[in-house]
């Protein structure tokens, strides 16, 4: 791969003005096309993301097997109380979770955020279980950068095929009404605040379901209301929710009063995805799946892709456990071995509150670490972080710089993964709401 790499990069770099062209077409389109997050246009780089076919098919095979695993042990949290309680739910949580949602998955749409190393490893290190987010903007950008100059270049001597997305939504939500019970053709809203810096994404939400044929509004928390045993946004009726708000942020705003909970309740309302996400998008979900203690929990293969993708994770706690084999004091052993380690809060997004420990100072590590008692927190080991060249124009000419890269595969109905969010960043926490972040789209590349 990384051959291929070289001559799209050598490209950009022999022809420059083929890549004076497409920044060009860059900044002329992505806000136009609301491809930008708050105000900032979402790449700033010139090459997509590539994999290879047969990569590509190992991340979807092994992600297959991470998902049973993860199946397996949600299906052991929602009927373990004493199983659950490891996840630090809130009582409010605890409510919400027993409330059927009228469909089986807890993960209709879902993100796993990974680290790829070409030839190399393989690495989940969170599973957006909740609202994931970018695949409108994903399938958008894939149009922009087959068009840019240097893309239709570059496919002279080699085949390029995005992996569009969208259209697995619209699968998923057909056979959850389907399964929901409900009658001909559902009104959809996208819930979420208005001022988050996605909501550019929600409006190309709504286009898209609109071409597919669905009635979708763009409507916040605040402005629904419940009447007439059915939720409204003013006139609109809600059949569906696409739920882009964070489940914590709601019952932060509104306890369990919102319209938005007494219709889930009441069976008035789909919603995905269902606050039994929550199962497996809080980080102790990591620690379930590394943990040695509940390897009955899974199948010969799914502990294989386990070992082999899923980091050494426990809840932050007094307390030994074990760690490649080893019985350790963890308290001491995070403190001790705090440059193979990472903090991060067990329920938050952003990368908000994550601690590096390679890129803290002692002092400043064993606040972190004591913070993380008195709160609900996670320990995870270090994996091998992918880097990548990309080309850039920058003050009239290319530059190729490193970038470190997320590969974030999209997950569908909690069962399969197709197609990826791709993140790219000059520093360690490869976040774009962290604010160093840019995104790029995913795209399947072979020699002609």
């Amino acid at each position: 791969m990384y051959d291929i790499i070289a001559a799209y990069n050598d490209l950009a770099v022999a022809q420059p003005s083929l890549a004076g062209a497409s920044q060009a077409l860059l900044d002329e389109v992505l806000i136009p096309r609301d491809l930008h997050f708050g105000h900032r246009p979402l790449s700033n780089v010139l090459r997509p993301h590539f994999l290879t076919w047969p990569e590509y098919q190992y991340i979807r095979r092994e992600g297959a097997l991470l998902l049973g695993a993860f199946d397996r042990a949600y299906r052991r949290l929602l009927v373990d109380e004493t199983f659950r309680a490891q996840m630090d739910l809130t009582p409010d949580e605890e409510y919400l979770v027993q409330i059927d949602p009228g469909y089986d998955s807890p993960t209709p749409t879902g993100r796993i955020d990974t680290f790829f190393v070409h030839g190399g490893t393989w690495h989940a290190v969170e599973y957006n279980a909740e609202t994931p987010a970018a695949t409108a903007y994903e399938d958008e950008l894939s149009d922009v950068f087959l068009n840019l100059p240097l893309m239709q270049a570059f496919a002279q001597d080699y085949y390029v095929q995005p992996l569009p997305a969208r259209w697995q939504l619209i699968g998923v939500l057909r056979d959850l009404w389907r399964q929901y019970g409900g009658q001909g053709s559902p009104q959809i809203a996208i819930v979420d605040w208005d001022t988050v810096p996605t909501y550019p994404e929600f409006e190309l939400w709504q286009r898209y379901f609109g071409q597919q044929g669905f009635k979708a509004i763009i409507t916040t928390p605040q402005d629904i209301e419940y009447r007439n045993e059915s939720l409204y946004s003013g006139d609109f009726r809600i059949d569906v929710i696409y739920k882009r708000v964070l489940g914590s942020e709601l019952l932060e705003a509104y306890g369990l009063e919102h319209p938005i909970f007494t219709a889930l309740s009441q069976h008035k309302v789909l919603m995905f995805n269902p606050y039994r996400c929550k199962l497996l998008h809080k980080k102790m979900s990591f620690a379930v799946l590394s943990d040695p203690a509940n390897a009955d929990l899974f199948t010969t293969e799914e502990l294989r892709a386990i070992d082999e993708h899923i980091p050494w994770t426990r809840k932050v706690a007094e307390m030994k456990t074990t760690r490649d084999g080893q019985t350790v004091d963890l308290i001491p052993h995070i403190l001790e071995a705090k440059d193979g380690l990472v903090l991060k809060p067990n329920d938050e997004y952003g990368g908000k509150g994550v601690v590096i420990g390679w890129e803290t100072e002692p002092e400043a590590w064993q606040a972190a670490v004591e913070e993380a008692l008195r709160s609900s927190f996670v320990v995870q080991a270090k994996v091998n972080i992918a880097r990548e060249d990309y080309p850039i124009w920058h003050n009239g000419g290319v530059h190729v710089g490193e970038r470190l890269v997320d590969l974030d595969p999209y997950v569908w109905q909690g069962r399969y993964v197709h197609g990826a969010l791709t993140r790219l960043s000059a520093s360690t926490l490869l976040n774009v709401t962290a604010g160093t972040g840019s995104t790029v789209p995913t795209m399947i590349v072979e020699p002609r």
